[in-house]
């Protein structure tokens, strides 16, 4: 069994993390999966109203006794949903994307009061300084394979850059990487764990429909595209971000 300081940081077996993702691609059912098989469960919050929270909380709890985390995109967080999870006090909140003119100790010492750990995704080494300035405890390398909104740079170039840049903090990789093998890669590079969601979404618990499991399936690595059209269509700007999309 491979065991390295994200285990012993998070009391988890396995290094590896359930991407947090958007709220409607997580859900109680694959936070508890992912917890219960040695793994840690994360829930994306970014939306949901604090009642929501509180309630799927409390499911994750009602069906494991194992560390879960949760998720914000900072650029959306919005006071009463954040205050409702710190108040439930997960085992570890990640954050994501925030703004430049935020201020991340508002919204790391909070967490750090309550008892959880910290960990923030960054898409570059300033970004990725930028957190563990503000007090982060664990960092997320994620390079542009990933799907969904990513930066500009390749994981396993930026990977690297990450470790030598906040040491002797940890940092977990994301970003195209779905089995084993990206997995030792990543540890091979000075990673502590992958974090990992598009494969996560291809299972039983995920609560997306099944024909984008199948799709998710059935892809052959070659048929996304990088672009601002999802975000144009929705009117909504991500900073500094690209997404990954099916191309259709």
């Amino acid at each position: 069994m491979i065991r390295t300081r994200l285990c012993t940081l998070l009391e988890i077996e396995h290094p590896i993390v359930l991407g947090g993702m958007a709220s409607g691609a997580t859900g109680p059912a694959l936070v508890a999966a992912v917890s219960n098989a040695g793994g840690l469960g994360t829930l994306g919050l970014t939306g949901l109203s604090a009642e929501t929270i509180r309630e799927h909380m409390a499911a994750i709890r009602s069906a494991t006794d194992k560390p879960f985390a949760v998720n914000f995109l900072l650029f959306l967080a919005q006071p009463g949903p954040f205050e409702a999870a710190v108040a439930e006090r997960p085992a570890l909140m990640a954050f994501a994307w925030a703004r430049q003119d935020q201020d991340l100790r508002s919204f790391f010492d909070p967490v750090h009061e309550s008892g959880a750990k910290v960990m923030y995704q960054a898409v570059d080494v300033p970004d990725a300084r930028r957190a563990a300035a503000a007090g982060a405890d664990l960092i997320v390398a994620q390079g542009f394979e990933g799907g969904g909104h990513v930066g500009a740079m390749a994981s396993f170039p930026l990977l690297p850059m990450v470790v030598d840049a906040v040491a002797p903090l940890p940092v977990v990789a994301a970003g195209g990487i779905a089995d084993g093998r990206g997995l030792a890669a990543a540890l091979a590079l000075g990673a502590e764990g992958a974090l990992i969601g598009t494969r996560f979404l291809a299972t039983g618990e995920a609560p997306i429909h099944a024909n984008f499991k199948a799709a998710i399936l059935a892809s052959d690595g070659h048929d996304t595209e990088l672009t601002e059209i999802p975000d144009l269509a929705n009117a909504q700007v991500w900073p500094g971000a690209m997404v990954r999309a099916r191309r259709n």
